[in-house]
Protein backbone atom coordinates (compact mmCIF):
# COMPACT_ATOMS: atom_id res chain seq x y z
CA UNK A 1 0.00 0.00 0.00
CA UNK A 2 1.51 3.42 -1.09
CA UNK A 3 1.44 5.83 1.67
CA UNK A 4 0.43 9.38 0.86
CA UNK A 5 1.25 12.51 2.90
CA UNK A 6 -1.28 14.55 5.20
CA UNK A 7 0.12 18.08 7.29
CA UNK A 8 -2.63 18.34 10.22
CA UNK A 9 -2.41 21.76 11.62
CA UNK A 10 -3.68 20.79 15.53
CA UNK A 11 -3.53 23.63 18.39
CA UNK A 12 -1.40 23.54 21.25
CA UNK A 13 -3.53 21.72 24.07
CA UNK A 14 -4.47 19.01 20.91
CA UNK A 15 -0.97 18.76 20.17
CA UNK A 16 0.44 18.21 23.51
CA UNK A 17 -2.71 15.61 24.16
CA UNK A 18 -1.76 13.52 20.97
CA UNK A 19 2.04 13.89 22.32
CA UNK A 20 1.45 12.27 25.71
CA UNK A 21 -0.81 9.31 23.79
CA UNK A 22 2.10 8.31 21.59
CA UNK A 23 4.49 8.32 24.87
CA UNK A 24 2.31 6.86 27.45
CA UNK A 25 0.43 3.77 24.93
CA UNK A 26 3.17 2.71 23.03
CA UNK A 27 3.15 4.38 19.78
CA UNK A 28 6.09 4.76 17.89
CA UNK A 29 4.88 8.22 15.98
CA UNK A 30 1.97 10.18 16.06
CA UNK A 31 1.41 9.22 12.82
CA UNK A 32 0.60 5.66 14.32
CA UNK A 33 -1.64 7.19 16.67
CA UNK A 34 -3.85 8.77 14.04
CA UNK A 35 -3.92 5.87 12.35
CA UNK A 36 -4.99 3.66 14.76
CA UNK A 37 -7.61 6.34 15.21
CA UNK A 38 -9.07 6.78 11.85
CA UNK A 39 -8.78 2.69 11.67
CA UNK A 40 -10.78 2.42 15.30
CA UNK A 41 -13.13 4.85 13.19
CA UNK A 42 -13.88 2.53 10.27
CA UNK A 43 -14.15 0.06 12.70
CA UNK A 44 -17.14 1.72 14.20
CA UNK A 45 -18.79 2.51 11.14
CA UNK A 46 -18.42 -0.63 9.76
CA UNK A 47 -20.00 -1.68 13.09
CA UNK A 48 -23.10 0.42 12.86
CA UNK A 49 -23.77 -0.10 9.66
CA UNK A 50 -24.44 -4.01 10.19
CA UNK A 51 -26.48 -2.90 13.14
CA UNK A 52 -28.63 -0.70 11.36
CA UNK A 53 -28.89 -3.21 8.20
CA UNK A 54 -29.75 -5.79 10.76
CA UNK A 55 -32.34 -3.56 12.24
CA UNK A 56 -34.02 -2.61 9.13
CA UNK A 57 -33.95 -6.33 7.40
CA UNK A 58 -37.63 -8.40 7.65
CA UNK A 59 -38.34 -10.29 10.94
CA UNK A 60 -37.16 -13.86 10.38
CA UNK A 61 -38.18 -17.30 12.49
CA UNK A 62 -38.40 -17.14 16.33
CA UNK A 63 -35.42 -18.16 17.82
CA UNK A 64 -35.73 -20.50 21.01
CA UNK A 65 -33.97 -20.91 23.64
CA UNK A 66 -32.05 -24.22 22.56
CA UNK A 67 -30.73 -21.95 20.02
CA UNK A 68 -29.21 -19.57 22.16
CA UNK A 69 -27.88 -22.34 24.45
CA UNK A 70 -26.50 -24.12 21.38
CA UNK A 71 -24.44 -20.99 20.92
CA UNK A 72 -23.35 -20.64 24.66
CA UNK A 73 -21.74 -24.04 23.88
CA UNK A 74 -19.81 -23.18 20.73
CA UNK A 75 -18.46 -20.07 22.76
CA UNK A 76 -17.25 -22.02 25.92
CA UNK A 77 -15.99 -24.87 23.81
CA UNK A 78 -12.34 -24.43 24.31
CA UNK A 79 -10.28 -23.29 21.60
CA UNK A 80 -8.38 -26.64 19.79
Amino acid sequence: MATRTMNISLPRQLKSFVDKQVAGRGYGTSSEYVRALIRADQDRQSLRRLLLDGAESPPTATISESYFRSLQARVRKPAR
